[in-house]
Order: structure tokens, then sequence, then C-alpha cells
């Protein structure tokens, strides 16, 4: 059964104290969500405590067993404003993690919104979300949630704690990017120089231009059309990899650039975020 609104509610305010205090959740704090709409509700609830603007979404695969009962193969979660930071080619960036909580980097590529979604259209094809698009830039998703368990207990519990998302790094822009063959954005992915990853674009169902399409979709449905200028992570290009506190990562993405990150403990603080230049 759907959860009610005041169960949505102690758990967003859950998830929301602990990311504040940088402290972790042993256990989930109420009942798992078993169905999108309840963990989305959760989702909702946690962004307007949260208290920062939506810079962005990140975009998740549902795994494929589970696509048929969810109706849908992609979730979403918010990025925030504060929590986005641009580097340059080669440059490494501070990324705080939560001990006892889950962390993980992600080779992405991002896309910036080019123009303001059309609240009115309720249905988005890959080719209006070519069109959404006004730039491609390589960058790394900080996945991070209080709860380690965050993975485990299917697509609901993940989106309903921000979607596992703790921060998006910025680099640089992929050049001419409407003649790119998906396949050709690929990129590597190491963690303390040990190869933990590769992959490329076009490995996710229907590439970038599909996870835009859901998203779109997703955000008509749910009163949050996309703004010119927003970030989207279109989804794991090497697969999720776990990197705690000490713990350095190299992901390249080929002729497009260089990414390097550092993985240190998160303090308690109001907004946890990553030693950078704001975006």
């Amino acid at each position: 059964m759907p959860l009610s609104a005041a169960a949505a509610a102690n758990i967003a305010r859950t998830f929301v104290e602990a990311r504040r205090q940088a402290a972790p959740v042993r256990d989930y704090p109420g009942q798992m969500p078993r169905d999108l709409g309840s963990a989305y509700a959760i989702q909702d609830t946690a962004i307007e405590l949260w208290g920062d603007d939506v810079a962005g979404w990140k975009i998740g695969l549902v795994p494929v067993e589970l696509r048929g009962e969810l109706g849908v193969d992609r979730i979403a979660g918010p990025i925030f404003q504060r929590q986005v930071f641009s580097v340059r080619n080669g440059e490494a960036v501070d990324l705080p993690v939560l001990r006892g909580g889950f962390a993980a980097v992600e080779a992405e590529f991002v896309l910036k919104i080019g123009r303001d979604q059309d609240a009115s259209q309720r249905v988005w094809s890959t080719t209006d979300a070519e069109e959404m698009i006004g730039a491609v830039h390589i960058g790394i998703e900080l996945a991070g949630s209080p709860f380690a368990g965050i993975n485990d207990h299917g697509p609901a519990v993940t989106a309903s704690d921000f979607g596992n998302n703790s921060g998006l790094v910025i680099g640089p822009e992929v050049k001419n990017w409407r003649a790119l063959d998906w396949k050709r954005a690929a990129a590597q992915t190491s963690i303390d120089k040990k190869p933990v990853g590769e992959g490329n674009a076009a490995m996710l169902p229907g590439g970038p231009l599909a996870a835009l399409s859901f998203l779109l979709n997703h955000c008509a449905e749910r009163g949050r059309p996309l703004r010119k200028g927003q970030w989207i992570s279109s989804g794991a290009v090497t697969g999720v990899h776990q990197i705690e506190a000490g713990q350095s990562a190299e992901l390249s993405f080929g002729e497009h650039g260089v990414l390097r990150c550092r993985a240190i403990a998160a303090r308690g603080e109001e907004t946890p975020a990553a030693a950078g230049a704001g975006v």
C-alpha cells in the first residue's frame, strides 16, 4: 500500500537531518516504499525541507527484472545548487562522503538544458529531448546517502532519498556533440589507480536522449518542468563504483578530458558540499 503523507514526511525529515549532520542512518527510517509514487512523495517533501534550489536531476537505471512491474526503466533524483561544481580538464576536486553511509563515483555525460520545458506538453520523445539540450559536458556524479543499504532494497527505496545523489562535478564541454556517435562517447574509471570500469554512453538503454526523454515525461507528470541552465546527469557510463574517504578516483573520457577527485570525510554542516568553484 502507498505510504501515508505523515509516514512519508517522517522518512524525509530523517534523511534530511542525517545529511545535514553527516550522520549515518543504520536502518531505513520507517516502512520502505514499494511503489514509486510513495518514493517520490518522500523525495518531494525532502526537497522542500532541504532548502536549496534544484540545479538539475540525476537519472538512474531500474534493474531489468523490475521494469515491467514498475512501468519505467529509470528513476530520478534532485541535484542541488550548492552541490554542483565546475572543474577544468585534469583538475582534482574534493568530494565529501559520509562515513557509515553509501558513496560512489559515476562517470557521466551531463546534459545542460537549453530552454525551459513547456509545462503544457505532456509527452516527450527522444527528438524532443535532443532539441532541449544546449550543451553536453563530461562529469562525475557523486552518488551518496546516509543509508548504506540505499541500493539494496529496490528502486523505490533508492529514489526516496534524493535518488542516491550527493553532488555533481561538471567538466569540460563536449564539442560538436550533435555529430557524436554515443558509442564513441566512452569512459574509464580508476580508483586508487586501479581500473574498476569502462563503457560508453550507448550501453545505456537508448543512450542519453532516451534518459532525457524519460526525465522530461517524469518532470511533466510531477509538475516540475525542467528549466534552462539545469544539469542532467544522464546515467553511469562505467558503472557505480563505491569510494571511501581517503581514496582517489580518475575518470577518463578520452579526447573529451580527464576528471579527478579525492573522497574526504563529510562534516556535519548545513549542506556538505565539494571543495571547488561553485557553478
